[in-house]
């Protein structure tokens, strides 16, 4: 098997799939993870593929390299045909064929992917390019100073560094279809737009097709020529960006829509949000396998499976009521205001004055580095009040909360907290949070000994705040590799605020999550400080989110506080050149 030599050798679509069927064993149970995918993608086209974790996104990426995990022992049926070559199917060999000269991908974590014993040069020439060509392909990606980070190790480099390193790595394999499955979670809003229009100008360049695997709606506008909406291993709808997003036919499209916020989102009012948690469809599969969160359903949603139909604007959709989704999206818009704020006139946090330096490097004969992170940080937020803290990766922000916390001591300055009680902390990996063989009711139930409650008190607390989160009290003797990320993070909550603090310090809570659990989390987050009256500093590289839950927003800048004001001010008409930027590098959904 040879790849092909030229770009337009072979005619489109470079990638056909058709009928195509994953199961997966999990403790040796087998699992429907893809369920009859039906697809094509032409050359130099950028199709996005939607949905929430579990929806059966990287599993198709993976599928289209031959990489399911064996351990997994995975069953694949149906085709997919990959610039004329069948991988399903395939010999190791060809697989391998296949990966080294047709297709090529780039990963959520880039660092992960990276050798990190070898130097980025390095690592580059092993595909067979030469010095000279090293530094062309990284500067082709935007890397300032080429020729210095091919002379780097993968761990001197930032995220987003890292990330185009790997986009160039790919490319300059000059593959016929690029999967990108998830690059831009959780990074920097200005690095995210520098990648969306990175990979924009390589499909239009060197004519190659991009899967683009996200749940974030907004990005998906600003790079793919059409979107593909998975829910549970199906194809709920596909078609063109702008018609999609402007008018989805399918209710789950119309759900991940609502929840979805952005910078003209109403503040006034809660964001909507995806009735329940994802449901595994029933096995035999002769069923809407959104039947058990849609609220549309009818009788013949629980009795017929919908096979995707083609509409007269071209796309398709795979729904008994689609007429009907239009006023569902109507209603989605009547979400509930937010509940009344307690207020008070005290502050429940001051920082004075805070400055913080790390040193690194040095050596026998060599002082460490001084690298200065904070400068002089004034910031008082009072009682009731949530205070967003806005900035890139590296500008400050974690180290300011872990200070603002009592878990870093400053330089220099004071902190003072109301009433001298320390606050509690909501940190980004919920997961890793939560002490892996503890149940859920141990984990609360440790913030309550100190009160003297008798046990019987004690379970009753725990069971009303599991309620107030959210959460089943019947979870209460799971361990968290039982719970899902949301339950996990609603958890994390409800500890943080059974005996309720007077500050929340919250460090990225919803950054790496779907669009639907990142709406739950703000709704919960925002209507809980409202009712108990708790003063937040929500921590967040998200300026849509931080529009929404605050009262004010801070924009910290390599350690320097530079504007702070009301969100909309901030928003609307940013004051500081750093700000602007910030508020001009967000994605906006299509009209």
């Amino acid at each position: 098997m040879n790849p092909p030599e030229t770009l337009n050798q072979i005619d489109a679509p470079i990638l056909s799939i058709r009928g195509l069927h994953v199961r997966l064993s999990r403790d040796g149970r087998p699992n429907t993870v893809l369920d009859g995918i039906d697809f094509d993608l032409d050359a130099g086209e950028v199709v996005a593929l939607v949905g929430e974790s579990g929806s059966g996104k990287s599993t198709i990426g993976l599928t289209l390299q031959g990489l399911l995990p064996a351990e997994a022992q995975p069953e694949v049926s149906g085709s997919v045909h990959l610039a004329g070559h069948e991988i399903v199917g395939a010999k190791p060999h060809d697989l391998r064929t296949i990966r080294r000269g047709l297709v090529r991908a780039v990963p959520q974590d880039p660092m992960g992917a990276l050798n990190p014993t070898m130097s980025i040069g390095k690592q580059l020439r092993e595909g067979g390019l030469s010095a000279d060509e090293v530094v062309d392909w990284l500067a082709r990606t935007g890397l300032p100073d080429p020729a210095r980070i091919a002379a780097e190790m993968p761990h001197r480099l930032s995220g987003g560094q890292r990330q185009r390193v790997l986009i160039a790595m790919s490319m300059a394999a000059r593959p016929r279809l690029l999967i990108a499955d998830e690059p831009t979670t959780a990074l920097d809003v200005t690095v995210q737009a520098q990648i969306l229009t990175l990979l924009k100008n390589l499909a239009r360049e060197h004519n190659t097709a991009i899967l683009f695997i996200t749940h974030d709606l907004a990005v998906a506008a600003e790079l793919a020529d059409r979107v593909m909406v998975l829910y549970g291993g199906r194809v709920a709808e596909v078609g063109n960006t702008r018609t999609l997003i402007g008018a989805p036919l399918h209710p789950y499209s119309a759900g991940l829509l609502s929840a979805r916020f952005n910078l003209d989102s109403d503040r006034g009012r809660q964001l909507g949000t995806l009735s329940t948690e994802p449901r595994r469809p029933r096995p035999d599969g002769a069923h809407c396998n959104y039947v058990t969160r849609c609220p549309l359903a009818e009788a013949d949603c629980a009795e017929r499976r919908p096979d995707l139909v083609r509409q007269q604007d071209g796309r398709q959709v795979a729904c008994f009521h689609a007429d009907h989704v239009p006023d569902l999206m109507a209603r989605s818009r009547e979400a509930p205001p937010w509940p009344e704020a307690l207020a008070g006139d005290a502050n429940a946090l001051e920082l004075y004055r805070i400055t913080k330096s790390f040193g690194s490097g040095g050596g026998l004969f060599q002082r460490p580095r001084q690298t200065q992170v904070l400068a002089g940080i004034d910031l008082r937020i009072q009682q009731g009040e949530c205070v967003a803290l806005v900035g890139e990766s590296g500008s400050g922000k974690s180290t300011l909360l872990r200070i603002a916390a009592g878990l870093l001591a400053p330089d220099e300055g004071d902190v003072s907290w109301f009433g001298g009680v320390q606050p509690q902390v909501v940190f980004q990996d919920a997961v890793a949070a939560l002490t892996p063989w503890l149940t859920v009711d141990e984990q609360i139930r440790d913030r309550l000994r100190p009160l003297g409650l008798s046990r019987a008190e004690q379970t009753s607390r725990i069971a009303a705040a599991l309620e107030l989160v959210g959460v089943d009290p019947a979870l209460r003797k799971a361990l968290p590799s039982e719970l899902s990320g949301g339950q996990c993070q609603r958890i994390t909550v409800a500890r943080a605020v059974i005996v309720p603090p007077r500050l929340l310090l919250c460090d990225e809570p919803i950054s790496a999550m779907d669009v639907s659990l990142a709406a739950q989390t703000l709704n919960l987050l925002g209507s809980l400080r409202r009712r108990l009256g708790m003063a937040m500093l929500f921590v967040t590289h998200d300026l849509a989110a931080a529009r929404l839950i605050a009262d004010r927003i801070a924009v910290l800048e390599k350690g320097h506080l530079v504007e702070i004001g009301e969100p909309d001010q901030i928003i609307s008409a940013p004051q500081a050149p750093y700000t602007k930027m910030l508020v001009g590098a967000v994605p906006r959904l299509a009209s």
